[in-house]
This record gives structure tokens, C-alpha cells and sequence, in this order.
């Protein structure tokens, strides 16, 4: 097992995933997260012995939740080998995913689609055959700015078909785009192949120009880049996205833009064991030129920076990790991954989990087969300060359920979290997820000072909530809330699962309008035995567009009966003016 092979303390969030070999990534960002779809190296792989396809997502870059295997060679009844390298797009609510696999009929690559209404899946085999077939591989698709989509693939060729909207049908025959050194640089020393291109492209369309981000000249591979200014060419050549390095003589590239920065994804062999056939992704953070030229990169070990922070006081998977040690993943009985094959002396690391001004406790969701151990909650490494300590007895089977809950002392501010595991000999327990309770004086806001986007945030009413760089009052967003169409509309939160009956709270609001001068309010909604009462947080106050207004105040929250849902929200008077919000406390 991979596992056995990563005793090593963590000092990288590059690769992005440690405890299975990754390749070929295919980010996607959906609803204010990025999913990679990647393929899988079996472990001790000599060839590219690939039999299933995983994802993993993140909603900040750094701790990367493993979704497992939504699809793999028996999705596809027709396939016999070769889950090799996909692309997946999101159309009209569904999420389709190209890929290429051997057809078992006639021994010959073709592509094959499976399809979802969820990023995460499960896949099913959307057409019963192949889409497609010229014994070429590395599908990607593209859907232009007019909604014409295209699929391009090919090693040693390029080609391209124009996708009917269905996304499982194409109009037109197989086109091959020309290979010449003026679009794909020029390759020396093989006649039969003049140019650099080799397979893996990535069609994208920025500021109106579009993209070919491909692997160049294997072997060893490098990933360069073209641009033209349609979809299918005529294509120049511009240059060395990421030079060749690392151990895999392979590379494959996917870039998007998520919260306002662009990435850069590519696979190497940096794992221990690793190599050309044991590979893992990884990722960059990186800017364009002003001139919309893409900066050669080189491979990191620290990987980008993380956005914004990880709120430990809503339940996270287990199988939500920056770096871990020695632990594998497994599909659960509750749905989803848990984390699995924990022996004494392993550990996960969260990263950046902000605490705030502080945890009282934290409940585990375990199972156990054996006799159990301990979960030691530790902070910036995985024999640092030990903040709680929660017991973990059998439970009768590795998938029978049950919650551990222990006291927190000293888990505040914002710090890296370690989940260390310790027992005795042989496995010890499999961990499901997890959360932290707040004590006294805790923001029960999730993201309040709005550097994780939209993350925690939904609308109450109608209206659209983006993030905004241009306009904050600290750090380096805010909330912009745009489409108001009645005065109650507003940026909101689900508070049900925090409040404390009969409790004062103080609240803190930073506002400001898009333009007008709207009067104000934060408000609580809680419904309790059917009925809703209304608690004003602070008194109202008139707003401007030229600066930010605070609102602070202190309420008691009381009901009678069963709370079922409490909602907190900012609202005007009257009016649907834009809002922007930042700062946000309830404490």
C-alpha cells in the first residue's frame, strides 16, 4: 500500500493528494469549488496500468476532500483497459466526462463518455458505446462563448469534432489540425514528428484569444502552449508553460481561474516510490503577463497559497486533507469516503482551520473493529500542543458508527490542526468526520470576513452574491449582493445548529451600498413550533456609497419549544439597493 511508504514528517502541500498515486488532472470549478478529476496509478505500476478514474474537490486550494472513484473501466461494459487520461464539462446541469479506453471488440482507443448530475457522481456510461474512435487518446472539451462546444484529442495527431448541445453527439466528421512548427514549435531530431506537440491539449478562451496548453516532445515531456484566434486555429506557437523536471518522463496540464487568481495544474513523481507510471498532481498559483503571455512555471513543493480559512464549527469529512501520514480512504456505509487503515503514530494535517477565539469540544464520527485508540488533536505539527484527546472504543465492526466527543483547550486563532492517531499494534479505528464546537465568545458566522468567498453565505430571497476585490473594508474581499427584488432580500447564514436559547448575542456588521442611501438592518429569523419570530440584531442605520457603515449591537435570542431553523440575514427597510457586506460577527 502506498500508505506504508509516507513515514516522513510533512513539510509540502505539493502533491496535492499523498495517500494514492494521481494523473492526468482535469480541474473543474463548480458552485465556489475546484474538483480535479484525475486517473490512478496502480501501486508498483512498470506501465500505465490505470483501471479507474477519482476526484478530489477544495474550496480553498490547500485541504482537498477525496470524493473516491465515481467511475472506473466497468462503467464502460464495451472497455477492457486503459483508464487513461479524461476531461470533464459541466452543460445544462449535467457533467460529462471524456475518456479514453481500450474497446475490448477490436483492441483500438476510443472515447467514451460517462455522465452525472453531480460533479462528485456516480458516472454512468452515457451512450452504451464509444462516442468516438481513431486509436488516438486525451480527450478535452471546450464550449465556446456562441455555445458551439468542441471536443479535441490525439497523440500522435491533433483533432477536433464539433459537439451537438447534447454533448454526446458531434456534427461534421473527425478534423485534424495541421502540425506545423509555425503553430507547435519545432521538434529536432525526429522526422516523423517536426513539431513539439504530443498530447494532453487544454483549449481554453481568455480576453477573447484562445489557448492550447499541451504536453510537448515526449520523452521526457514538457508542457508549452499556443494561442490563435478562433477554436480550431490557426494556431502559433509562444513558448514553455513548465520546462521538463521532476521524475515522470510524462506531464499532463488543466488551468482555470477560481476566486480571482489562475492555477496551473500538472502531475510529476514526487511521492515517495513515485515515477512514471506512480504519479501525483500538483498546483500553481500563477498570473498572466499583461500582454496575456502564460509565465513559464517550475514545479514547488509548497504549492499556492491557501484562500481563505477552513471553518472547523460545520461538519468536515475525514477525508478533507492537506498532508496526511500513513492513512487510506475508503467508501463509507454513511455515504461518501471515510478514512480508513489508521495505525498508532498516523496523522492527518487541516490547514489553516480558524478557531477563532476558541473550541470547547470536538465530536468524531468512528467505527471500530478492533479495540481503538486515540484521536490526539495537536497544532502546527503533529507533535505539537495537544488541544484535546478523544477515546475511541470498539464499536463491533469497522463500519458501525458511533460519535466521540472530548473537551478543547487552546485550539484559537487560526492554526494548522493535526488529527494524530495512537494505539496499539494493527489497525486501530476509521474516522468518518468531524467538527468543533465553539465556546463562549466564538463568531458563529461561517466566513465572516468574507476572504472565502461565498463560502457560508446563501441568499435569502433573490438576488445573486459574488465576491468582490475592488470594494472591502479589510483583507481582500467582501460580499457583493446584487438582483434584489424586495426590501427582506439579503445576504444570509443558517444559525440553527449554533444558537443557545435564553443567550445574549453581539453583533458586528460592516455595510455599504452600491449607490443610494438604503436604511439598514441584520436580522434573526427563528421558527420555533411553527412559528417565526423576528429579532432585530442592532438598530438600524442609513448607508451611502462612499464609505463603510458599521452596525453593532447586542440581542437576546430566546424561543419556545423546538427551534427548527434560525436564519441570519441583512435586509433593508425598504428598497432592493446593492449591498456590500464584510466583517461579520455574531458572537
Amino acid at each position: 500500500m502506498l500508505a506504508t511508504f509516507l513515514a516522513a514528517p510533512a513539510r509540502a502541500d505539493n502533491p496535492i493528494v499523498q495517500h494514492v498515486y494521481t494523473a492526468d488532472p482535469a480541474p473543474l470549478v463548480h458552485n465556489g469549488r475546484v474538483y480535479v478529476y484525475t486517473g490512478r496509478d496502480e501501486d508498483g505500476s512498470t506501465y500505465f496500468t490505470m483501471r479507474e478514474w477519482r476526484v478530489f474537490s477544495s474550496a480553498d486550494m490547500v485541504n482537498w476532500t477525496d470524493h473516491g472513484v465515481p467511475m472506473n473501466l466497468a462503467t464502460f461494459s464495451w472497455a477492457d483497459a486503459n483508464a487513461w487520461a479524461g476531461h470533464v464539462i459541466e452543460r445544462n446541469g449535467q457533467f460529462y466526462w471524456y475518456v479514453p479506453v481500450r474497446q475490448r471488440s477490436n483492441g483500438q482507443m476510443v472515447i467514451g463518455v460517462g455522465v452525472s448530475s453531480s460533479p462528485t457522481g456516480p458516472f454512468r456510461d452515457a451512450l452504451g458505446r464509444p462516442l468516438l474512435g481513431n486509436g488516438e487518446i486525451d480527450p478535452h472539451a471546450f464550449v465556446d462563448d456562441n455555445g458551439q462546444a468542441y471536443l479535441y484529442w490525439g497523440n500522435p495527431n491533433l483533432w477536433y469534432v464539433r459537439l451537438n448541445a447534447d454533448m454526446i453527439s458531434y456534427s461534421g466528421g473527425l478534423t485534424q489540425i495541421p502540425l506545423t512548427t509555425a503553430g507547435f514549435g519545432t521538434r529536432t531530431g525526429n522526422p516523423s514528428r517536426p513539431t513539439l506537440y504530443e498530447e494532453g491539449p487544454w483549449v481554453y478562451k481568455r480576453n477573447g484569444v484562445y489557448y492550447n496548453v499541451f504536453a510537448a516532445e515526449c520523452c521526457s515531456e514538457f508542457i508549452a502552449y499556443s494561442t490563435a484566434p478562433g477554436p480550431t486555429g490557426p494556431w502559433t506557437y509562444r513558448g514553455t508553460v513548465m520546462p521538463r523536471q521532476g521524475s515522470s518522463f510524462t506531464n499532463h496540464p488543466g488551468i482555470i481561474d477560481f476566486a480571482g487568481n489562475s492555477y496551473f495544474f500538472y502531475h510529476n513523481g514526487a511521492l515517495p516510490s513515485g515515477g512514471g507510471f506512480t504519479r501525483s498532481v500538483a498546483v500553481e498559483r500563477f498570473s498572466y503577463r499583461a500582454d496575456g503571455s502564460i509565465p513559464t512555471m517550475n514545479m514547488t513543493t509548497a504549492g499556492p497559497p491557501q484562500v481563505g480559512t477552513l471553518n472547523p464549527y460545520v461538519t468536515q469529512e475525514a477525508e478533507t486533507i492537506d498532508w496526511a501520514n500513513g492513512i487510506e480512504t475508503e467508501p463509507s456505509s454513511e455515504g461518501g469516503m471515510n478514512v480508513g487503515f489508521i495505525e498508532n503514530g498516523d496523522w492527518i494535517r487541516v490547514k489553516g482551520v480558524a478557531f477563532g477565539v476558541g473550541a470547547s469540544s470536538f465530536t468524531a464520527r468512528v467505527a471500530s473493529g478492533s479495540g481503538g485508540g486515540t484521536i490526539e488533536l495537536r497544532l502546527d505539527s503533529s507533535t505539537g500542543p495537544l488541544v484535546g484527546a478523544c477515546a475511541v472504543t470498539g464499536t463491533g465492526g469497522w463500519q458501525n458508527w458511533t460519535n466521540t466527543t472530548c473537551n478543547v483547550n487552546g485550539a484559537t486563532g487560526t492554526r494548522d490542526l493535526y488529527l494524530r492517531f495512537t494505539g496499539g499494534s494493527g489497525y486501530l479505528f476509521n474516522i468518518n468526520n468531524w467538527r468543533f464546537t465553539a465556546g463562549p465568545g466564538a463568531n458563529l458566522v461561517t466566513n465572516g470576513n468574507m476572504e472565502s468567498g461565498t463560502t457560508g453565505w446563501s441568499v435569502f430571497g433573490s438576488g445573486t452574491l459574488t465576491p468582490d476585490t475592488n470594494v472591502v473594508r479589510g483583507g481582500s474581499r467582501s460580499l457583493l449582493h446584487t438582483g434584489r427584488t424586495a426590501s427582506w432580500n439579503g445576504p444570509s447564514q443558517d444559525l440553527t445548529s449554533k444558537l443557545t436559547n435564553g443567550r445574549t448575542y453581539t453583533t458586528t456588521v460592516w455595510v455599504r451600498s452600491q449607490s443610494g442611501t438604503p436604511s439598514v438592518r441584520p436580522t434573526l429569523a427563528v421558527t420555533a413550533n411553527g412559528t417565526t419570530s423576528y429579532v432585530q440584531l442592532t438598530p438600524a442605520a442609513t448607508l451611502n456609497a462612499n464609505g463603510w457603515t458599521q452596525l453593532t449591537g447586542a440581542a437576546t435570542v430566546s424561543w419556545s419549544g423546538t427551534l427548527t431553523n434560525a436564519r441570519f440575514y441583512v435586509e433593508t427597510a425598504s428598497g432592493t439597493d446593492n449591498l456590500y457586506l464584510d466583517d461579520v460577527t455574531v458572537q
